[in-house]
């Protein structure tokens, strides 16, 4: 962290987006004091550190706001937005919570919850205009350009389409069957799980299982993958009419279920970035989370 505000200052950068590894309150790079603190949203991740409610990770991730600083939210759960309205008053810090802003932001991403994450930074950018002003067509244009893969992510492989995406714990899978429901409501998916050991395997499956035709579980490729085989009840439960099996890898999972018009990958980056490669849609390997969070390809496929 001090290296990477060394390499910062020595680049004199205009604006940094400094981004806690985890909660806030208790991170190293809670020292800074920034031009505004963002709590995009509160879920029950990480919860062996963070918490097991929503009220007690929304207490780590207020530790950012700084006193006189605005803070800026698009967290909605009730207890969550106490604790964060309780901190910024404390703190005589300006809330504002995106519940507050209407209007849509053009955006070339499908799903409910990326237009609200493109409507909070737009937010975000206009705060803070006295000190980095940026007009409202750059704003636009940016936005209009916007390519994140892994994020449901449409990739045309022959006649088939496998959506690609990274939810890794309920809420995300939540906003993903959001996204199903809404954008691809024609399509019954074959859905290829895996996880890394740490996540809520039993809530991410009664998310999505119900939606699913067909489920393979997959291991991920990383040293903290889950075994899949604690899914399976999981799943079973959620949709007793679905066939699910274990697969011994995602290759023999894509092989199984490659004559099916709709394939949905999903529970790790890990997973993602693998599936990535083996569909040639990363120029690069991408094993790891960070990388696959990094690469900015330009274009999406499908």
């Amino acid at each position: 962290m001090v290296m990477a505000l060394c390499h910062f200052a020595e680049q004199a950068c205009d604006i940094v987006l400094w981004e806690t590894g985890m909660g806030g309150r208790l991170d190293a790079t809670n020292i800074i004091t920034p031009l505004a603190s963002v709590i995009t949203n509160i879920g029950l991740d990480h919860t062996h550190w963070l918490g097991e409610t929503h009220a007690a990770i929304a207490t780590e991730k207020a530790g950012i706001i700084k006193p006189g600083i605005p803070v800026l939210t698009a967290a909605e759960q009730p207890k969550a937005l106490a604790v964060i309205r309780a901190k910024a008053a404390g703190q005589d810090s300006e809330l504002i919570e995106l519940g507050q802003e209407e209007g849509a932001t053009d955006l070339p991403l499908p799903g409910r919850h990326q237009q609200t994450n493109a409507n909070l930074a737009r937010v975000v950018i206009r705060q803070l205009q006295a000190k980095l002003p940026v007009s409202p067509a750059a704003v636009c244009g940016g936005l209009a350009k916007v390519h994140w893969p892994g994020r449901l992510q449409v990739v045309r492989h022959g006649e088939q389409r496998v959506l690609l995406d990274g939810a890794h714990n309920a809420e995300g899978a939540a906003m993903l069957r959001q996204a199903l429901t809404d954008e691809f409501c024609a399509n019954s998916p074959v859905f290829i799980l895996g996880m890394v050991d740490e996540k809520d395997g039993a809530r991410f499956c009664a998310e999505l299982a119900p939606l699913a035709k067909r489920i393979f579980l997959s291991p991920v490729n990383s040293a903290r993958s889950a075994n899949p085989e604690e899914f399976l009840p999981f799943c079973q439960a959620a949709n007793p009419a679905a066939a699910v099996e274990v697969a011994g890898s995602l290759g023999q999972a894509l092989e199984c279920c490659a004559t099916e018009p709709f394939v949905v990958v999903t529970g790790s980056f890990y997973l993602v970035g693998e599936a990535m490669e083996r569909l040639d849609v990363a120029p690069t390997p991408t094993q790891s989370e960070r990388l696959l969070n990094d690469w900015g390809a330009p274009g999406a496929l499908g």
